[in-house]
């Protein structure tokens, strides 16, 4: 059978149905979203005023694209580096008749399924606890588009890591400050105004913008067009990075 992008994909779909069979795989994934919407949501949400909602209906959204970037990040980066580095199985693409493009789908829509899988078990888990949020079409879209970003983020980062160590250093600088500083625990409108202005620019406050949006506007299409051109630059960049590999 000849390779494409559907090959890779099912390859990474199996190994990730080898991991779900393993509960201590899952509950490991999952454990820091759910302690964040346990501990915030259900404990100091009681004691946190919002204009409109709960503080939990506020923060779920949050917890969901968090959860969806976190994921669909380190699947692609941690697989792509390790095929590269240290099972040579990322060099056994090259040799075979599939495009650069091919490869980038194919990783990239492995990561975006383990992202939304990932988010979709902490939004199942939030409206069992009482969240009144409601799921709408930009709600659908943003949190694809967000899979889409951050999965081929991480193919970019799985290809110029030079060791493993490297994919915690992206993570450190680049990930987890997104977490906390893209309006997954507080809105953005109350940091200061030149933290906004640089906060604005990263890719994840916009999903968590469009996940809280009731309707279309303005706001919507620029957050959309945002990210969808943030996906088209990393994925523009994997392919180049693929057609000059050299290792």
């Amino acid at each position: 059978m000849k390779m494409n992008w559907a090959t890779i994909f099912l390859k990474d779909m199996l190994l990730f149905k080898r991991r779900l069979l393993r509960l201590g795989y899952v509950l490991s994934t999952l454990f820091a979203p759910l302690l964040y919407l346990v501990a915030f949501g259900m404990g100091l949400g009681k004691s946190v005023a919002m204009r409109q909602g709960s503080y939990l209906d506020f923060l779920l959204p949050g917890l969901v694209a968090m959860s969806s970037m976190t994921n669909s990040y380190t699947w692609v980066a941690n697989s792509l580096n390790m095929g590269r580095l240290y099972f040579r199985t990322f060099q056994i693409y090259l040799q075979t008749p599939v495009s650069p493009w091919e490869i980038v789908a194919g990783q990239t829509l492995a990561g975006m399924v383990r992202g939304l899988f990932a988010s979709s078990v902490i939004l199942g888990l939030g409206l069992l606890l009482g969240s009144h949020l409601h799921l709408t079409a930009i709600f659908v879209l943003g949190l694809l588009l967000n899979g889409l970003v951050f999965a081929a983020f991480g193919v970019v980062v799985g290809l110029k890591s030079k060791s493993h160590e490297d994919t915690g250093t992206f993570t450190n600088f680049f990930i987890l400050p997104m977490a906390f500083f893209c309006g997954t625990f507080f809105p953005v409108h109350s940091l200061p105004w030149w933290a906004q202005k640089i906060i604005y620019l990263l890719p994840l406050t916009h999903t968590n913008r469009l996940l809280r949006l009731p309707v279309w506007g303005p706001e919507t299409l620029m957050s959309l067009v945002l990210l969808a051109a943030t996906a088209g630059f990393c994925i523009t960049l994997s392919i180049l990075f693929i057609r000059r590999y050299s290792e």
